[in-house]
């Protein structure tokens, strides 16, 4: 009986209407999604209502699998669709492979709002504690999870798919489009990295812009400095920044609040191209790459930051896990090389990201590997920092004391 139940309700879809009241293209499309998830088919019953009071009737149908069964059922008048995926994973873990259908089959239906849920049914002897493991892809061979003991939000923000969940290890945890983003337990292993070592590293910052980073994580922890006199945040996604407000209070802290604090909720491009300031500090929250962020990854975007930089200002960002995507932090590091005089490369572990994790300062003058810990520790005092979980002034050189196989895909300093 273990195994993983997910349903999902979907509202005002988007796509063909034959998705909705033809069986024949309704079961093609399940059958399809089910066998590129590799889930094995071993029955099916599909079956059309009649037309009610000029409206065409919906489809209801189901998929028998070796793994268990897929069920959907259709109401075109309402442009509704519900959805029900159960796998066994008593032989093998098939959690992967239901979460993989139900995206397909959420994508073809292109619904403007949708609600999910997820169960866990049971254990191999027994009732089990209703822990729902969810996993995360680091390459196609490469996996790794955590287990959450409840949902608190699940909805799509008309931009991507938002989940808010709670374990007791990592306490309340964002998830976008199937990527845990952040936590409140680790929070402080990418935010402190990604904004101390170059914030520091600058002798007296004042201007800083921040794209991305709609859970004000960064935010925070950029507003520590009390050099910092404005910090203009620029998040595409306003429906992340309202879930962080109410939810994610021990993340941001109250920073979006803060005096000195600006939000827009805008396209970060458009910003920058646009905007017709300067700035000290430009960090990079952003999703992955492969996401739609991956355009703010680019040589294009990397040369607009650095236009908009005042002269020892720096660009900070993530490049990625060196172990599993190194032709990625090769090449993005490559990019910044072609634009940057100097671009040093750090990093460390993140629990939630399940591996080492690459960031770069890129910069015309700043060399934040040169600060020895004792010139740290006097910038810190000076700007009255105190509350930290990760960063250290000695941990600021253990961030740039590379392994071996992350310092070969980065270009050589002048």
């Amino acid at each position: 009986m273990q195994g993983l139940h997910l349903t999902a309700d979907l509202y005002r879809c988007q796509s063909d209407i034959a998705l909705l009241t033809d069986e024949t293209v309704l079961a093609d499309l399940c059958r399809q999604a089910t066998l590129e998830a590799g889930l094995t088919i071993v029955g099916e019953k599909w079956q059309t209502f009649p037309d009610y009071q000029g409206q065409p009737g919906g489809v209801t149908g189901a998929l028998l699998l070796a793994e268990s069964h897929l069920a959907v059922h259709t109401w075109p008048e309402r442009g509704g669709v519900t959805l029900d995926v159960y796998v066994c994973n008593f032989e093998a873990d098939n959690s992967a492979r239901a979460e993989q259908l139900m995206n397909r089959l959420e994508q073809a239906f292109q619904p403007t709002q949708s609600q999910r849920e997820h169960l866990m049914r049971g254990d191999r002897d027994g009732p089990a504690p209703n822990r729902e493991l969810l996993l995360e892809s680091l390459t196609e061979g490469a996996e790794y999870g955590f287990r959450f003991d409840r949902r608190i939000l699940d909805c799509d923000t008309g931009l991507q798919r938002l989940e808010l969940l709670e374990s007791r290890e990592l306490g309340l945890t964002l998830r976008l489009d199937g990527c845990l983003m952040t936590s409140e337990a680790d929070e402080a292993f990418y935010h402190e990295a990604l904004i101390h070592p170059a914030a520091l590293a600058h002798p007296a910052p004042r201007r800083a812009l921040i794209i991305g980073g709609g859970d004000g994580g960064a935010l925070e922890e950029l507003l520590k400095h009390s050099s910092i006199e404005s910090a203009t945040l620029v998040e595409l996604d306003g429906g992340v920044v309202d879930v962080a407000r109410t939810h994610l209070t021990s993340i941001h802290r109250g920073s979006f609040d803060d005096p000195r604090a600006s939000i827009r909720i805008q396209d970060g491009a458009a910003f920058v191209r646009e905007c017709g300031e300067t700035f000290d500090l430009v960090y990079l929250d952003l999703t992955d790459p492969e996401t739609p962020a991956g355009p703010l990854y680019t040589p294009a975007f990397f040369e607009a930051c650095r236009n908009i930089l005042a002269p020892d200002g720096a660009l900070v960002l993530h490049l990625g896990a060196p172990f599993h995507e190194p032709d990625q932090v090769a090449g993005l590091a490559a990019s910044l090389n072609e634009i940057f005089p100097q671009v040093h490369g750090y990093g460390l572990h993140i629990p939630l990201y399940g591996s080492y994790w690459a960031f770069a300062v890129a910069s015309t003058t700043l060399k934040p590997a040169s600060l020895s810990a004792q010139e740290i520790e006097a910038r810190l005092q000076a700007r009255q920092i105190a509350d930290l979980q990760v960063y250290s002034p000695e941990y600021h050189g253990a961030l740039f004391a590379l392994p071996a196989n992350y310092r070969r895909l980065l270009p050589a300093l002048i």
